[in-house]
């Protein structure tokens, strides 16, 4: 792409006047003409240099820009296209675009449930036509994890919707344990995704503790104005989150978790840390010991869980006891 807007103006300032063959253009027209363009859109009253056509002119023949552009010079004088059908807005897209704009347009089909990425619905669709219709339709190179049948994501937007517009919601939500359905006014700080689940994160009343609320409980909810929005003075997400794997802050005391992890499966641990304080402690014939630095938490549980008989905890004593409960009540049930 060109470097700025004003040479991307000039190029297809240039490229206009070569694809009109009812007149012949001059070095000094062609000139004359980006001259009179970037004033009409840019406001710039500067004449163009004579040298900054022919280095435009260079470019555009040249492979830089992708162009090749066929640009000729009749009788010494006049400037034109010697195919009359090209013009650099039907420049064919190389391989190489063509990859990046497939998964382009793979990225963008991922955000469902907000406006923004609805209103894009059509350019993406315009986009992918012609990715497909250029190229060789191909299966995506990149797979994400999503799951499009999870409930809540048609509140995405709104609740998106209520931080930007600094507004206070109502609720109705019903958690995992309530027996029925709670109403309430719920002032939204920021959305959280973990695992592919989604969370909005806010308090309920001033001074308030934050809340995470699931969106796959929410039942209804809806802009409010009756009461005034709680704004978010100074917490941010990567403060709030810092001490913990997942979503659930218990404000306890952050503990130093020492794990043992196979050697087979040390190199995945290494390259995909449980979490930011993860430091190797030392390294065995059998494998590894890491620390982290965590608040104990329910999701802590599941991700040492997760990794079954290739894990183990090796302190605090306690952690390591109800890790060793949950592993035996899991067994019992085979």
């Amino acid at each position: 792409m060109p470097a700025n807007r004003n040479a991307l103006i000039r190029y297809k300032t240039i490229d206009a006047c070569l694809k009109n063959r009812f007149r012949k253009w001059t070095l000094e027209d062609i000139i004359q003409k980006v001259s009179d363009t970037l004033y009409e859109y840019e406001g710039i009253d500067k004449d163009i240099s004579k040298r900054t056509i022919q280095n435009d002119i260079q470019m555009m023949r040249s492979d830089k820009l992708g162009y090749f552009a066929p640009i000729v010079v009749l009788d010494k004088k006049y400037y034109t296209y010697e195919d009359p059908n090209y013009s650099i807005t039907n420049t064919p897209i190389s391989e190489n675009d063509l990859s990046r704009m497939n998964e382009a347009v793979e990225m963008l089909k991922q955000f469902k449930g907000f406006s923004h990425f609805e209103q894009l619905n059509e350019v993406v669709q315009k986009l992918e036509d012609h990715v497909y219709s250029t190229g060789k339709k191909k299966s995506s190179v990149i797979d994400f994890e999503k799951n499009d049948s999870l409930k809540g994501l048609s509140y995405l937007d709104i609740l998106y919707q209520s931080v930007v517009q600094k507004k206070a919601i109502q609720m109705t939500y019903q958690s995992f344990t309530a027996r029925e359905a709670n109403v309430f006014f719920f002032h939204v700080w920021w959305l959280k995704e973990f695992k592919n689940r989604w969370f909005a994160v806010g308090v309920r009343k001033e001074n308030g503790g934050l809340s995470n609320l699931a969106l796959d409980r929410i039942i209804d909810v809806s802009l409010s104005d009756e009461i005034p929005y709680i704004e978010n003075e100074s917490m941010t997400p990567d403060e709030f989150y810092k001490d913990i794997i997942g979503v659930t802050v218990t404000n306890l005391r952050p503990m130093k978790l020492k794990l043992f992890v196979e050697k087979s499966h040390a190199p995945y641990v290494e390259t995909k840390p449980l979490h930011h304080s993860q430091q190797v402690l030392e390294r065995t014939d059998n494998g590894i010991i890491i620390q982290i630095q965590v608040q104990h938490n329910y999701e802590l549980e599941r991700e040492i869980l997760g990794f079954g008989e290739i894990m183990k905890v090796l302190e605090p004593e306690g952690f390591m006891k109800k890790i060793k409960q949950r592993l035996g009540r899991a067994g019992a049930n085979y």
